[in-house]
């Protein structure tokens, strides 16, 4: 192997990084890092590189892209030291990172989905609250103030769930109700009506509340379900081009594997 890194052609640094858009000190970086082969050495000391060498690089920075520069370069150190097998297992993890971030996608989707149609099912929030919890209960003179506010009952009720399931949902930080500063009942805004919903459809689809509360923050950060849209969308994109460059990356890495042989 020894041999065949220093055949054929030789590629100073300048040469290797000109061809990849790189700096240098970056392809003698990556050397060093163990990204790319050992390089050979002239009688005066200085780096030569092979055709091999420009193949590991093509390699790494097509599996940046697809896996991210910390698993590429473990990557690219596994099979440099002969463990293919353990690069291809980290191939295998990021492939199911994928797959797994793609089902959350997907079930994000379903949810809101699954929101539209509750949405137009019951368009009438407001309601007196549920007189089977005691301390979230009123009369049914008191009601919830805003246009779209709710209590703990009735929206239990909606959604067929306890209200003990609410209160267990707002201690993991997935529903926010204010307290009506009057009698200290449970006061459910539109917000926290669409975060109960949503947490409700994720509950369905099987996810954990600790796999809901930071979908729960990101409805929260984009300002509501419509702004959401776009971010999913944006999401989507991201996914698909992480599995476009996985194929890339696949490629070049199958390439260098064979040329090292």
């Amino acid at each position: 192997m020894g041999r065949n890194l220093q055949s054929g052609e030789r590629l100073r640094p300048v040469d290797l990084a000109r061809r990849h858009g790189l700096s240098t000190q970056a392809v003698r970086n990556y050397e060093e890092a163990g990204i790319l082969p050992a390089a050979g050495r002239t009688p005066h000391g200085y780096r030569t590189y092979t055709p091999l060498h420009a193949r590991a690089l093509r390699a790494f920075l097509a599996l940046v892209p697809a896996h991210g520069h910390p698993t590429a370069t473990s990557i690219m150190r596994a099979v440099n030291r002969g463990a293919a097998d353990e690069a291809l297992r980290l191939v295998d993890e990021s492939h199911a990172q994928l797959l797994d971030d793609r089902r959350t996608l997907e079930a994000v989707e379903r949810a809101l989905r699954g929101l539209e149609l509750t949405a137009a099912s019951h368009p009438d929030t407001a309601s007196h609250p549920d007189t089977a919890s005691r301390s979230d209960t009123v009369s049914r003179s008191d009601t919830a103030s805003g246009p779209d506010a709710t209590f703990i009952g009735p929206l239990a009720e909606q959604l067929g769930i306890r209200p003990a399931t609410l209160r267990t949902w707002e201690r993991a930080g997935l529903v926010r109700p204010r307290r009506d500063p009057r009698t200290g009942y449970r006061v459910y805004d539109e917000a926290d009506v669409r975060d109960a919903r949503l947490a409700h459809q994720l509950r369905r689809g099987g996810y954990l509340l600790e796999q809901i509360a930071p979908l729960i923050a990101q409805v929260r950060a984009a300002g509501g379900l419509e702004p959401l849209e776009a971010a999913l969308g944006d999401w989507r994109g991201r996914l698909s081009a992480r599995g476009r460059a996985m194929l890339t990356g696949a490629a070049e890495l199958d390439a260098y594997l064979r040329e090292r042989g």
